[in-house]
């Protein structure tokens, strides 16, 4: 064809296609406003959460359905709407402007309860229904509890589409299992019985004190096989990678693959999705993960499992900050379910599920932990005093006896506590933590300056050491010092292997060795370790928190766990002063009993959880004007304001440390039992309120915050 012809067609094509288009019926306005296109003929209009964490936009909007989108507008999916639009943008009966924001459409309606034009759909993104109605109500719960926004707890629900993911089907269903024996369940009084009760579909809520060694991830496995067999779903949430796949291998040795899926940030996001997308759609009724699991759309949910409630890696650092423990609570108590909180240890939380009689306690005798439990010996100050060896390379004389031994026959770990708290101030004489009067916070002296407490600002010149009178201070201990170079000297022909921050060890081998650990990344060793050395207990028992003897006895169990059994010859050596509580605990292997203690002091002084609490932090000025505008309960107790460590520009930050340089205060609201949703309400609406007005510098809330001091 030549190049007349070519231009001579040209214009003729054109006419054609402009024709064509104005015949169509497709509306020409396509997504972005949808102007002069019909709507949908039933259910004209969609309620859409849109992605605005703000706290005063929490609220549903509504936007009109156009007919081409009618069939893929369903309950559950993503969409994108126009957000922002005034109420002057209107043309043709359609609002139009703002910005393309997503969202989820969770409701379709025949009408309106805005009288307002309402702008269009502008798109469904994907026709995959990822929010049903259970993990709606879940999210609204979430967000109620922790005084934060639905889309916020949605952000953290539903993980990032994945198109590849959404476009490979997921398999097909198996047929629920038979269930299980008991196996090592047999070790506990109830355990049997517990596995029973799941496997007939009841919904026993249970807290589970594990014994030492291996077995409590096939004992997981175990109740899970147990509650798929009764055709319902299972949930598992542990706090990181390693205890996930080892949960993971062991549901693979019991039920077999395809049963279950495992949810880590490991797993990559595509993977990640797929796995989540089987889960939702039905294919697999199983979940183990890390915290973000604890939303998994498992269908039917029969059995909610968290394992070590008091790891730090359960609470969530972003907003609204909910913890794994408290959504698995809210899911069991929406979902009529069973409940299976398992530890080596026990936290406060955990016993007081157990005082209240919402779950039943889940133990072994006494015979089976002594005969499970290593033999635990302790160094005292006064032995490190006489100790000329400990003086002079930083080891007891026991220790050294212990290592020593262990060495015969496998590996030896040792447990070095983390640098870096802040040292707060105890009784010289006895050790005690010196805590205020008043309120019962820590006490301190920044700068060498007068006492003053560290929650509420008051001072305490006429302090006195409540258990044996003395007046006189010290700085708890601050950090560790390394021991890998004084090991290594030591004992140089045997290989030393350290376990970090940077580099976590997931397992060693049986042989002989050392291995130096920080607390929470030590490996797991074949066989189990031969001893263990816990060193400076006081870098743990002397953290300015609160939970400081309930942390540092959870990791000492933990440590104390990998060790093999005293009939086996192992051996656990603990640096702390003996006659302290958690010390105690851990030679009596008795964290239930440390638990219930803690808990009837809490009650005593008006501590979480006895008591709920949350913590305003901001500018001086910004925290002093929210509690003076906030509705706050009645029977709310207001302690502080004090301020914060400043954070020095380019130093380690903190999930919720205050901006490098800027000085800002602290404030800690308590309220009773039976306060705590009041108490999220009213901050909830005070801070919804400033933020709608746009003045005034930001304020920061955290519900049961982790740390108190």
């Amino acid at each position: 064809m030549s190049s007349e012809n070519e231009k001579s067609d040209e214009p003729e094509q054109l006419a054609l296609i402009r024709e064509t288009v104005r015949k169509a019926k497709v509306p020409r306005a396509k997504p972005r406003t949808w102007r002069g296109a019909a709507l949908a003929k039933e259910l004209p209009v969609a309620r859409v959460v849109v992605n605005k964490g703000a706290l005063h936009l929490d609220q549903f909007f509504d936007y009109a359905v156009p007919e081409e989108l009618d069939g893929a507008a369903r309950p559950g999916v993503r969409v994108r709407v126009r957000f922002g639009a005034g109420a002057h943008q209107v043309k043709n009966g359609r609002r139009e402007g703002g910005r393309l924001i997503d969202g989820f459409l969770v409701e379709r309606r025949a009408t309106s309860d805005y009288s307002g034009p309402l702008a269009a759909l502008a798109d469904v993104v994907s026709p995959e229904p990822v929010l049903g109605p259970e993990l709606l109500g879940l999210a609204r719960a979430v967000a109620d509890r922790y005084a934060g926004s639905l889309a916020d707890v949605l952000q953290l629900a539903v993980p990032p589409r994945s198109a590849k993911a959404e476009g490979r089907p997921s398999p097909a269903p198996l047929p629920p299992p038979r269930p299980p024996e008991p196996g090592s369940w047999t070790r506990y009084e109830r355990g049997p019985a517990f596995l029973e009760s799941l496997a007939r579909g009841g919904a026993p809520r249970a807290v589970w004190n594990a014994l030492p060694g291996p077995y409590w991830a096939q004992e997981i496995a175990r109740a899970v096989a147990a509650a798929l067999a009764s055709g319902r779903g299972a949930l598992v949430v542990v706090p990181d990678g390693r205890a996930a796949g080892r949960v993971d291998a062991a549901l693979t040795e019991v039920l077999g693959e395809g049963r279950h899926a495992l949810l880590t940030a490991e797993a990559g996001p595509e993977k990640r999705y797929a796995q989540w997308l089987a889960v939702r759609r039905g294919a697999v009724r199983a979940v183990v993960g890390t915290r973000a699991a604890m939303f998994a759309p498992v269908r039917d949910l029969g059995l909610a499992v968290i394992w070590d409630d008091g790891d730090g890696s359960h609470s969530e650092p972003h907003a609204p900050q909910p913890h794994a423990r408290e959504v698995l609570l809210l899911r069991a108590a929406q979902d009529r379910c069973a409940f299976l909180l398992g530890s080596t240890s026990c936290t406060v939380e955990a016993a007081q599920l157990v005082e209240s009689g919402w779950a039943q306690p889940l133990v072994a005798g006494r015979d089976q932990v002594r005969a499970a439990a290593p033999l635990v010996r302790t160094v005292g100050d006064t032995d490190l005093a006489r100790d000329e060896a400990a003086r002079a390379a930083r080891l007891p004389t026991l220790a050294w006896q212990v290592v020593r031994e262990g060495l015969k026959s496998g590996p030896v770990l040792v447990q070095v506590p983390r640098r870096g708290y802040v040292p707060r101030l105890a009784c010289e004489r006895c050790r005690t933590p010196a805590r205020c009067r008043h309120c019962a916070g820590p006490l301190e002296a920044p700068e060498q300056q007068e006492l003053r407490c560290g929650w509420c600002g008051r001072g305490a010149p006429d302090w006195h050491c409540g258990e044996c009178g003395s007046t006189r201070l010290r700085a708890q201990v601050v950090g560790a010092r390394r021991t890998a170079e004084e090991l290594g000297r030591a004992f140089p022909a045997v290989p030393v292997r350290t376990s970090g921050r940077d580099h976590v060890l997931d397992s060693v081998p049986g042989r002989p060795a050392l291995v130096v650990s920080t607390p929470g990344a030590e490996p797991v060793a074949e066989g189990g370790y031969a001893a263990a050395l816990l060193l400076d207990g006081w870098a743990m028992l002397g953290r300015p928190d609160l939970r400081a003897g309930e942390e540092a006895l959870r990791r000492w169990i933990d440590a104390a766990a990998l060790v093999r059994g005293q009939a086996e010859g192992g051996t656990v050596v603990v640096v702390a002063e003996p006659t302290l509580r958690p010390v105690q605990a851990l030679v009596r292997w008795d964290p239930a009993g440390h638990a219930r203690r803690e808990l009837a002091e809490r009650a005593e002084l008006g501590f979480p959880p006895v008591s709920r609490m949350a913590a305003v932090t901001g500018s001086p000025e910004a925290v002093e004007d929210f509690l003076a505008a906030a509705g706050l309960p009645a029977d709310a107790e207001v302690l502080g304001p004090v301020p914060l460590p400043v954070v020095r520009p380019g130093g380690p930050r903190r999930p919720g440390d205050p901006p490098p340089g800027e000085q800002w205060d602290r404030a800690l609201v308590r309220v009773p039992p039976g306060s705590g949703a009041a108490l999220a309400t009213s901050l909830k609406q005070a801070r919804a309120g400033r933020l709608a007005k746009g003045g005034g510098d930001p304020v920061r809330i955290r519900v049961d915050p982790p740390d108190i001091g």
